[in-house]
C-alpha cells in the first residue's frame, strides 16, 4: 500500500461506509442496544452541525455575526449523509441493497416513471 492510500479513504462510496462502520464497531464505548441508540443520536448531533453552520453563514446570531461559509454547510450535510448511512449498516449488513431500494421507491413516488 503507498502513503497515499494509507491516508486516504477508499474512494468507493459503499466500501467506505463499511470500513468507517467496522473502524467504528471495534472501537465503540458502548456495545448492544445502548451502542445502538447512540449510533442513532449522532445523526441529531450531525443536523445540529447543519443548522449551526446555516446560522453562522446567515449571521443570524448578531452576538457572533458570520462565522461560518456555505462551504461549511456543504460539509456538515456531507457529515449529516454518512452519519445515517453508518447508522443503516449499523442495522444491516444490506445498506447498499436497502438504500437502493429505498431511493429507487422515492423516486418513483417523487418523479414518477413518465418523466418528459
Amino acid at each position: 500500500m503507498s502513503a497515499d492510500q494509507d491516508t486516504h479513504p477508499p474512494a468507493d462510496l459503499w466500501t467506505s461506509i463499511d470500513a468507517l462502520w467496522t473502524w467504528l464497531d471495534e472501537n465503540r464505548a458502548h456495545g448492544d442496544r445502548e451502542g445502538l441508540l447512540l449510533r442513532m443520536l449522532k445523526l441529531s448531533e450531525e443536523v445540529g452541525e447543519v443548522a449551526q453552520a446555516v446560522i453562522g453563514a446567515t449571521g443570524q446570531n448578531p452576538r457572533k455575526g458570520t462565522t461560518h461559509t456555505w462551504d461549511d454547510v456543504q460539509s456538515e450535510l456531507c457529515d449529516v449523509v454518512i452519519t445515517a448511512l453508518v447508522a443503516l449498516r449499523t442495522l444491516t449488513p444490506d445498506t447498499r441493497e436497502i438504500f437502493s431500494a429505498h431511493l429507487a421507491k422515492v423516486t418513483e413516488r417523487s418523479l414518477g416513471t413518465a418523466r418528459g
